[in-house]
């Protein structure tokens, strides 16, 4: 077999991406969908915590009827919308907040142009009275022009929404919202000059797979990484082993499972990075402070 190649027919990709933003240099890009599979009592909600904390989001939205309970975790977030898995209403909800932020964004960018036209005018020759009313009325405050203001300076919020104990609930039962959000969740409140603000998704799960009121499969293949936590299920482990087989292959991923968890002692897990940066050394990592490197 052979391939003959053509001219001016490249792939030209664009310059951003929708809903992409910035994170640390060692972690897991955004948008992301991340699912975190473990038992109870497995340190799945502080591990998944510790990675949207290092991740810099601006804010949380969670859904989850047991969020009291983990209060004193989840005060580490910046937590400014909270819904129950059984509002039907829920994701319609989440998308109007991330809406609301496209909305704000595109009023200040409109506002700062209107703003730096008024200024040219202002430091011009032009007279007084060509100025805009509208503008000087809007822009003059406490005796000087101030520029519009934007809680984000101007930037895209990065917006996490963590679905945490849903299992039976409506939001999981009902999915067809769901589906939706996980699919095009980096465009999310789209922005009418391109692009969008996007959302990142965290699924705490303590099934990987559950006959009725558990994570569907057209979430599960929206994930681009996975948190595997200690399991004895042999049969959760053939689930998530064969659903990422297009990836890895079974004795790969019994090498890296094994070696992620070890004796089980401190609550270890298995991180696998479907979308890792060139610059990290592996997609397998022990927690998330301990690259594996096959």
């Amino acid at each position: 077999m052979k391939t003959v190649k053509v001219s001016n027919m490249d792939i030209t990709p664009p310059k951003t991406t929708s809903g992409d933003f910035e994170t640390p240099p060692m972690c897991i890009a955004g948008h992301c969908v991340v699912l975190c599979v473990g038992k109870r009592r497995s340190g799945k909600t502080t591990a998944c915590t510790s990675l949207v904390e290092k991740m810099g989001f601006d804010y949380v939205i969670a859904v989850s009827a047991t969020m009291a309970s983990n209060k004193e975790l989840m005060s580490r977030l910046n937590i400014q919308h909270e819904f129950d898995p059984d509002d039907p209403m829920v994701i319609d909800k989440i998308k109007e907040i991330v809406e609301g932020e496209a909305a704000d964004l595109e009023r200040y960018q409109e506002e700062m142009r209107r703003y730096r036209k008024l200024m040219k005018l202002i430091h011009s020759e032009s007279p007084l009275f060509r100025l805009p009313e509208e503008d000087l009325a809007a822009f003059y405050r406490d005796g000087d022009f101030k520029p519009p203001e934007h809680r984000y300076n101007g930037r895209k919020p990065k917006i996490a929404v963590i679905f945490d104990d849903c299992l039976g609930s409506a939001v999981y039962s009902k999915p067809r919202k769901l589906n939706g959000l996980a699919t095009y969740s980096r465009h999310v409140g789209q922005l009418k000059e391109g692009g969008a603000i996007g959302v990142s998704l965290f699924f705490l799960v303590q099934s990987y797979k559950c006959q009725s009121g558990g994570l569907n499969k057209v979430v599960r293949n929206q994930c681009t990484a996975l948190m595997v936590f200690r399991t004895k299920d042999a049969a959760e482990l053939d689930d998530i082993a064969s659903s990422v087989a297009g990836e890895i292959d079974r004795p790969t991923f019994d090498r890296v499972y094994g070696a992620a968890i070890g004796d089980g002692e401190g609550h270890p897990f298995l991180l696998v990075d479907f979308a890792r940066r060139p610059t990290h050394p592996s997609m397998f990592r022990r927690r998330l402070n301990e690259f594996i490197v096959l």
